[in-house]
């Protein structure tokens, strides 16, 4: 077996341990959001910004962030929201959600220090960041669903 197999074999064993260590996650955690979609499993390690003042800080002043990590935004109600990058040093992914934890919306890679606002839909939930490029890379895309605590089971696509 050459060199380049054996990496593929590893790579593929550890994909493969990571899609299942995700599958495997029973327990909803505050501290973890599970992504799912056709494209099959993920899950993120977060915080999260359930109040004022944690969404209003963000992920700004960051000069990076592990690739299996975000920050998920928790909106009392939903609503429509707007994000800017002012003051955030890495791009992000920004994921919209509804209140069934089922995402609406993903723009790609937001500009550093942009003070463009990014829109959601005006029934916005929700709200997982990730780094920039991860979600096409993985394949969230709209329809993908999320399990977390902060989504009311009893209206959750995903429920804990």
């Amino acid at each position: 077996m050459g060199k380049c197999d054996k990496i593929g074999k590893i790579a593929s064993a550890l994909l493969l341990t990571l899609w299942a260590g995700a599958a495997v996650a029973g327990t909803c955690r505050d501290d973890q959001v599970l992504v799912r979609g056709d494209w099959g499993q993920a899950r993120f390690t977060v915080e999260v910004a359930d109040d004022e003042a944690k969404r209003a800080k963000g992920l700004m002043h960051r000069e990076s962030m592990p690739q299996s990590t975000g920050m998920l935004f928790v909106y009392p109600e939903e609503r429509r929201v707007g994000f800017w990058m002012k003051n955030t040093l890495i791009p992000l992914d920004m994921i919209f959600l509804d209140a069934t934890g089922t995402v609406q919306k993903v723009h790609h890679r937001a500009v550093p220090h942009s003070l463009s606002l990014v829109m959601s839909g005006k029934n916005t939930k929700l709200v997982l960041e990730i780094n920039g490029g991860v979600a096409e890379r993985l394949g969230i895309v709209a329809g993908s669903e999320i399990r977390h605590p902060s989504v009311d089971a009893e209206h959750a696509a995903w429920p804990c």
